[in-house]
C-alpha cells in the first residue's frame, strides 16, 4: 500500500512541515506561528484563540485531515482543541489553522514553534441519506446520554 501524500505550501517564513513525535505516532505535530513583530500570544483562562499554522494544504480526494488535541497539553495545562476534531476537507485550499481553548487555571503562553495540536489523515467514506418512515428497532433503541451508565455491571456484582 502506498501512503498517501499531503501537500503543503508555507504561508509564512517560520511555518514547519507537521512530523510525528515518534516512529508510531498516528498523528503529526501542528506547529503555531506568529502573527510579525508578536513574541507570543497569552491566552488566559476560558479564552479561545484561532492560531495559524501558516501552512496551506491539500488533503488528497477520500480522506480528511482530523486536528486533534495534544495529550499533553490537555493534562498539564487544561489546553485543547475546542472542535475536536477539526476537519480539513480535501477541497478546502485556504490557511491551516487551530481553535485552542484554555480550560486551565493559569495562563498559557503560544509562541512560533510551540506543537499545538496534531493532524490525523483519516480515510472518509461517502454517503447520501434518505427519509424514511421508520427506523429498524434495536436492543438500544432510543436510550443516548448516559442510558448505559457508567459501571460495567461487574461493581455492582462485588461483594
Amino acid at each position: 500500500m502506498t501512503d498517501p501524500v499531503i501537500r503543503f505550501i508555507k504561508s509564512h517564513p517560520d511555518a514547519r512541515l507537521p512530523e510525528p513525535a515518534t516512529p508510531g505516532s498516528a498523528g503529526a505535530d501542528l506547529c503555531a506561528v506568529m502573527p510579525d513583530g508578536v513574541s507570543a500570544q497569552i491566552m488566559r483562562p476560558g479564552a479561545r484563540l484561532l492560531l495559524d499554522t501558516g501552512l496551506k494544504v491539500a488533503v488528497p480526494e477520500g480522506y480528511e485531515m482530523q486536528i486533534r488535541p495534544r495529550s499533553g497539553l490537555a493534562l498539564k495545562h487544561g489546553v485543547t482543541v475546542l472542535n475536536t476534531p477539526g476537519t480539513i476537507d480535501s477541497d478546502y485550499r485556504g490557511p491551516l489553522k487551530v481553535v485552542l481553548i484554555n480550560h486551565g487555571e493559569e495562563n498559557f503562553s503560544v509562541r512560533t514553534g510551540d506543537r499545538i495540536a496534531q493532524a490525523v489523515l483519516a480515510a472518509v467514506a461517502p454517503f447520501r441519506g434518505v427519509m424514511v418512515e421508520t427506523l429498524e428497532e434495536t436492543a438500544r433503541g432510543e436510550g443516548g446520554f448516559g442510558s448505559t451508565g457508567i459501571t460495567t455491571g461487574a461493581a455492582d456484582a462485588a461483594p
